[in-house]
């Protein structure tokens, strides 16, 4: 049976006293030198979760006086948002929930979000390509611009009055009562959003390059010997030995998702126009508390958030034990 490694610890209090001299002073000025670590964790993180987490038991808002006393509520909060229509939906309403937002462009845009860099890196490490260097540098640039920015870009390129994408369809022949309103069309909004992910994706594909530039050659030589083709290589040994760096770009693009904010805050002032169909979790979280200034119903989101999120990585976790593969597994 396998040893457990046992993670270091700090020294206790009379270990500390018994070091030798020098050990004493670089251990002295080891904690020195991570101090500002130490008090930006717990200034910016810790206290502040901690802090948020106690909200979610009061009845917290900015409008009372700052000194007054909270008032204890307990669990009321997370009563209120099991039942709460803005963040599950109302039966009935055309108007969708918060989650039920979130999710339904989640089915849209995370494979897109997979396969699209796959498919890209695939293209980028083929050895027939000419100008290798210049592919990836272009389509790995456009993820250094500030995301403000490409969204706003993108926000006039895709225009219904006057974008250059519904210009040159009405160039093309396309009368003007039949363009797409992008952003402004609860059908169009959803593929406009994914059109500006795309413009992003150049750091999933820097990735994705990376695992199959990794994978040995021989293996590939042996799949030939064995006589399988192009198809049959990539899902046996291509899919395979990348299967950690596509699990990895999973996790990260689940997790951008349930925290999918800028974009609808950016293009529609996060009213959640058209129709509600941009009121995602997380912008309902940012207005409840900025807009509404509700601490705690804000607080309390956040943290059943953070739980939803928690939840579903271990879930994954749990399935990748069927799919990913790590060569140094036995």
């Amino acid at each position: 049976m396998e040893q457990l490694t046992r993670l270091p610890q700090l020294p206790s209090a009379d270990t500390l006293r018994n070091m030798p001299p020098l050990a004493r002073r670089e251990f002295r000025n080891g904690m020195l030198f991570i101090s500002p670590w130490i008090i930006g964790f717990l200034l910016f993180t810790l206290i502040p979760m901690i802090a948020t987490f106690l909200f979610t038991f009061m009845d917290l808002k900015i409008e009372d006086q700052i000194l007054a006393a909270p008032k204890w509520v307990g669990f009321d909060n997370y009563a209120t948002l099991l039942k709460d229509g803005t963040v599950w939906g109302k039966s009935g309403s055309e108007t969708p929930g918060a989650m039920q937002v979130t999710l339904r462009f989640g089915l849209l845009s995370l494979p897109v979000a997979i396969f699209l860099p796959l498919f890209i890196a695939l293209l980028m490490n083929n050895k027939n390509l000419k100008g290798q260097n210049f592919f990836r540098s272009a389509f790995y640039m456009p993820y250094i611009i500030p995301f403000v920015a490409s969204v706003i870009l993108w926000g006039g390129v895709l225009n219904p009055e006057n974008g250059w994408v519904n210009k040159f369809l009405m160039w093309l022949g396309m009368p003007k009562s039949a363009v797409p309103l992008w952003v402004n069309d609860v059908n169009w909004v959803y593929p406009t959003f994914i059109i500006m992910g795309i413009w992003g994706i150049g750091n999933a594909m820097l990735t994705q390059l990376a695992g199959l530039q990794s994978v040995p050659t021989e293996l590939y030589d042996a799949s030939k010997v064995d006589g399988a083709g192009m198809w049959s290589t990539f899902w046996n040994v291509t899919f395979p030995m990348i299967s950690p760096v596509v699990f990895y770009n999973l996790i990260l693009s689940v997790v951008g998702l349930f925290q999918y904010f800028l974009v609808p805050l950016v293009v529609n002032q996060g009213t959640g126009f058209p129709g509600g169909a941009t009121m995602f979790y997380n912008l309902l979280l940012y207005r409840t508390f900025f807009f509404y200034h509700n601490m705690s119903y804000g607080a309390t989101l956040a943290w059943v958030l953070f739980l939803i999120i928690l939840i579903v990585t271990f879930f994954l976790f749990a399935t990748a034990r069927k799919w990913v593969y790590y060569a140094s597994d036995k």
